[in-house]
């Protein structure tokens, strides 16, 4: 099915009637009574598509100590963002952020503008990630802005939990003086629990928590190591000198454990108690700010108790990020055990990218298909080679092309992504 996109107000019936007709599990209720295939309800989506809407703004600057925590939560070293002394020695003045903080300072990592409408007995899993970043850096006292919009969604069939939604949004950030930082837009895969839970993929796939040896943790370590110390000196690999074929070096991430994705989850500010505000798009009727999404009962926040019970608004108490440190909640929705984030994947690979560019390059545009999670107990590789080099390129400066995979330990890629890197001549 192609994507059901609204260029306009005026376009929002004909391209309704185009999904419509292009996917019979467009529409309907979540299970028929006259049929025993599951449909998605889209009626509160089609004609928000092609719109702006809403969403959480951080309340308060970013913070030096928001910095550290983040990288520290990525397991990413570059002393560019925690070091005071180093960053001052090199140049900048003082720590600055890390070009995947843009995530963090965002309200949903980004998911916002791609989960819009209620899909009654819905849940919700990260799809992808395209990023354009515009050499703005983010330092301790700025504040990210964000304008959001529903691009479009298409429905398919998936072995995972049948008809799914894979809808789309854009995020515009933009610093306290009106400077564009970056460009994101985000997939988001929408899909009924129940029916995921009642296929099992993953519980039928995955088997026990993988159980490392001694000797195997070892060499994890040596591997993660290894790459901490890679890029420390902030040196750049000049243009020139760069060939295609040339292989960065690799990385490990875990295993990954409760411990890790809780860590993870904590270092996103809109998850800290009365951080956000809701704001809404003017002139729009029916903005989506904050909105029910349609999740399982489980899985939504309280909004109202949450004023007196700060457990009531924090997704790893109550609401649809529960599943993530939860393997019996994991189940619920599909997932059979603990599992990491998507957003997190996504700033791994800016991360790992923009540390091999070091101090003089920079990421200046990635896309990064998410084609599963990192499981509680797996280990996540980081594999990429130079595939292009551009001297002159559409951002007025050289750009080298890097294919990047995430793979676990059984070499089942996770995450897909394509990148352009800027290095200095």
């Amino acid at each position: 099915m192609a994507w059901a996109r609204l260029r306009s107000p005026e376009d929002r019936g004909s391209a309704a009637a185009a999904a419509s007709s292009a996917s019979t599990a467009s529409r309907g209720a979540p299970v028929s009574a006259e049929s025993s295939k599951p449909a998605l309800d889209l009626s509160d989506v089609d004609h928000r598509v092609g719109l702006p809407v809403g969403g959480g703004q951080l309340r308060d600057p970013c913070g030096p100590s928001d910095i550290r925590r983040w990288v520290m939560a990525m397991d990413y070293p570059n002393p560019l963002h925690w070091d005071e002394e180093f960053a001052r020695e090199a140049g900048f003045g003082g720590i600055v952020a890390p070009q995947s903080i843009a995530v963090a300072l965002d309200y949903g990592h980004g998911a916002a503008p791609a989960c819009v409408g209620h899909i009654p007995g819905s849940h919700l899993i990260f799809g992808g990630e395209e990023w354009w970043f515009y050499g703005c850096p983010v330092r301790p006292g700025d504040q990210l802005f964000q304008e959001r919009r529903f691009h479009d969604y298409k429905v398919t069939e998936t072995r995972f939990a049948g008809p799914t939604m894979f809808s789309r949004g854009d995020t515009v950030h933009t610093n306290q003086d009106g400077v564009l930082v970056a460009r994101e837009r985000s997939t988001a895969i929408r899909y009924l629990y129940e029916e995921a839970r009642r296929r099992g993929m993953y519980e039928n796939r995955l088997g026990e928590t993988r159980r490392w040896t001694a000797g195997e943790l070892t060499e994890i370590e040596k591997l993660r190591r290894a790459w901490l110390e890679s890029g420390r000196a902030g040196v750049s690999p000049r243009f020139e000198e760069v060939r295609v074929g040339d292989l960065l070096p690799r990385r490990v991430i875990g295993p990954h454990s409760i411990a890790s994705f809780t860590t993870e989850y904590r270092a996103f500010l809109f998850n800290i108690w009365g951080t956000f505000q809701w704001v809404a798009p003017p002139g729009v009727d029916d903005p989506w700010v904050d909105q029910d999404p349609g999740w399982g009962e489980d899985f939504r926040f309280d909004e109202e108790d949450a004023r007196i019970d700060p457990r009531k608004r924090d997704g790893l108490y109550v609401g649809p990020s529960r599943g993530h440190i939860d393997a019996e909640r994991a189940s619920e929705v599909g997932m059979a055990r603990a599992y990491g984030y998507g957003a997190t994947m996504g700033a791994w690979c800016t991360d790992y990218l923009a540390y091999w560019a070091g101090n003089d390059g920079m990421v200046r545009h990635s896309k990064a298909d998410f084609r599963g999670p990192a499981f509680e107990g797996d280990a996540t590789y980081f594999d990429a080679e130079v595939v292009d080099k551009t001297a002159e390129s559409q951002w007025g400066v050289p750009l080298v092309q890097v294919r990047l995979r995430l793979t676990d330990q059984d070499g089942g890629v996770l995450v897909s992504c394509t990148a352009e890197v800027e290095l200095p001549f």
